[in-house]
């Protein structure tokens, strides 16, 4: 059995209201809405609203919650607060003695991260990669040096020794863009494969054939939250549903796929600040004990875990 998990940034279940909600405008897979009951999901799909907060004071962050989600821990409990952006100190502790991949591999479970990296940046950040041929697509400066930090998901890897793809592999059918189709890196005169969604599935699940766990993360969603940009919502929205959509319709049988975000923020456009509302996680598979116990987006950290007899 193989576990996929497609993460999306800054997606919540907001109220059906496509003035301001722009999941409310089309019929996405994580269109699911306050006060309604969860839409029926193709391929027998289940929805699961799951709390952000962990009742800790505040608005839910990036860095938090996908350090909850990546290692099963409640972090903004554990350390007191919601921390935003990337991880500080005390999260990069518990990603390091607890990541979620640290835990599959000492178990004799492999993992991979699907998403490519400029080399540049992997190695300014001293992360493992896999062998690149091609030179650093660029130098940063010092100053950039001084800011750059790894984000929940490369350090969750990281823990495990796990090594992480290159603009190579994503050139060879090996890894995906964060952007699924590629544009954002062109745009940024790095060189990338230009894909639609269906080519991306497919480059997915050839990368999901060489482990136990996969892991795919796309933050473009959030990042329109941010800049109350709707036509940017829509567009993010647009590519990451086609791609999720693909995925699942050709899953493999011995496959169970998780999507899930961290916290709330591109359903509600009217402010760009994240949102205390639940967050949906959707799963596509044969049934599975104890998926009726999701409640934070810990669980989701805790349930690949379960799904993968590691306890």
């Amino acid at each position: 059995m193989r576990v996929a998990v497609l993460f999306i940034d800054g997606v919540g279940i907001g109220r059906n209201e496509p003035e301001v909600n722009p999941l409310a405008s089309g019929d996405y897979l994580l269109s699911h809405f306050q006060d309604e009951a969860p839409r029926a999901l193709p391929e027998g799909g289940l929805c699961f609203p799951v709390d952000p907060t962990f009742g800790v004071a505040g608005r839910p962050q990036s860095a938090s919650n996908q350090t909850a989600i990546l290692t099963g821990q409640p972090a903004p409990v554990l350390i007191g607060r919601h921390v935003l952006g990337y991880p500080d100190a005390p999260l990069r502790e518990l990603l390091a003695r607890h990541s979620i991949v640290k835990r599959l591999v000492a178990a004799g479970r492999s993992a991979t991260f699907a998403n490519s990296y400029p080399v540049a940046y992997l190695d300014a950040l001293k992360l493992t990669r896999r062998p690149s041929p091609s030179a650093p697509e660029f130098t940063l400066p010092p100053a950039a040096l001084r800011r750059l930090k790894a984000s929940a998901s490369t350090l969750a890897f990281a823990a495990a020794d796990v090594p992480l793809r290159t603009l190579d592999d994503a050139r060879a059918g090996r890894g995906l863009t964060h952007d699924i189709s590629g544009e954002r890196a062109r745009t940024r005169s790095l060189s990338a494969p230009q894909r639609t969604p269906a080519e991306a599935a497919e480059v997915f699940w050839q990368v999901a054939g060489e482990a136990d766990f996969t892991f795919f993360e796309h933050y473009l969603a959030d990042e329109a939250g941010h800049a109350q940009d709707f036509a940017a919502a829509r567009e993010a929205l647009d590519t990451f549903d086609a791609f999720a959509r693909a995925v699942i319709a050709t899953r493999p049988p011995d496959a169970r796929v998780l999507v899930c975000s961290d916290h709330g923020n591109v359903e509600d456009l009217t402010t760009r600040s994240h949102t205390r509302n639940p967050v949906p996680v959707l799963y596509f598979g044969p049934p599975a004990p104890g998926l009726e116990t999701l409640a934070t987006v810990a669980d989701v950290g805790r349930t690949v875990l379960r799904l993968l007899d590691v306890e």
